[in-house]
């Protein structure tokens, strides 16, 4: 059962050039209880995807097409007071840098209290027990305690549980998890996956992980986008990803990963395209080894490859499968 879906979105920027379209056309949904991968390289447009989810976006963006759809309501259309009611409260973010996103003036036990009294309307000891819970969930040594602390006195991996425990208090049915794991070491980082696919295990939350860390993406998640220059390029499950990847950017992503026994590691050649940039048929083919004449002037669809996997490719059956 999908929680959220996104079809065939559509946003840009007004820029000192113009309008400049970011996202194109993008699709996919997240399932109950499903960890969901959005990769690709930085500037793709995966958080900015995933801030149109929360309605964050900055003062010169505008979605100009498209539908998202949480729990059977197209959230886009909902007014700003409604759309508060779900923020925070059934999706929640954990944003990217942990150590920005606590007040550094306020206590660790004032921040949530604050969040627990906004979207949970409880107050005093119920508030507070509920707070104190949270800490633990987020296996916080002496929560108590450290409920007294600021942000200053919290390591890297500490303060990015405490993000996730204001998540978990106000019962979160989607946690979207920007690079969750970034500047953390590789202890910490497996630390908080496991913490991650405890709650999606035990609670049944779903996550939207956004990250460009592949090895991360095998060993966590249920199913994979693959996202370029602003759009869905290639999904499946993990197995089909990792197995069977189709499109040419997803392979070489995959072969650019370290390999005991590999020797040189492979590279992808060029850039990926600024916003401002204007590429014409598929958007990847000026770094593509695979690239046909096709490529250069035709936009590829989307080609089913089975029931769970599809990607834009020339290279695929353009008739695509029946299911």
């Amino acid at each position: 059962m999908d929680i959220i879906e996104i079809k065939n979105l559509r946003l840009g920027f007004n820029c000192e050039c113009g309008w400049r379209e970011a996202i194109h056309n993008v699709s996919f949904s997240l399932k109950k209880g499903e960890l969901h991968a959005l990769v690709g390289e930085s500037g793709c447009g995966k958080t900015i995807t995933a801030m149109s989810i929360l309605n964050l976006l900055p003062k010169n963006a505008r979605i100009t097409e498209g539908e998202i759809i949480f729990n059977g309501n197209n959230i886009l259309s909902l007014p700003q007071r409604e759309m508060n009611k779900i923020r925070g409260a059934k999706i929640a973010l954990i944003p990217q840098d942990p150590m920005t996103s606590l007040n550094p003036l306020y206590t660790i036990e004032n921040q949530l209290l604050e969040v627990i009294k906004i979207h949970q309307n409880l107050e005093g000891k119920e508030a507070y027990q509920k707070a104190v819970e949270a800490l633990e969930m987020v296996q916080i040594p002496c929560a108590e305690a450290r409920m007294k602390s600021y942000p200053h006195e919290y390591s890297g991996g500490m303060k990015q549980r405490a993000i996730i425990a204001m998540a978990l208090a106000c019962n979160a049915e989607v946690i979207i998890a920007d690079e969750p794991t970034t500047a953390l070491d590789v202890t910490i980082q497996a630390q908080i996956m496991n913490l991650l696919n405890e709650i999606k295990h035990e609670k049944g939350t779903s996550i939207l992980l956004i990250t460009h860390d592949l090895a991360l993406v095998k060993e966590n998640a249920d199913r994979i986008s693959v996202m370029y220059a602003g759009e869905i390029v290639e999904s499946g499950n993990n197995s089909e990803f990792f197995i069977c990847p189709k499109h040419p950017y997803t392979k070489a992503l995959l072969n650019s990963l370290p390999n005991k026994g590999k020797g040189r590691l492979e590279t992808i050649s060029g850039q990926p395209p600024s916003i401002q940039q204007t590429i014409d048929g598929c958007k990847f083919h000026p770094r593509c080894k695979e690239r046909m004449e096709i490529c250069e002037c035709n936009h590829p669809s989307e080609t089913r490859v089975s029931r769970t996997h599809s990607a834009k490719c020339f290279l695929l059956n353009k008739k695509g499968v029946d299911f």
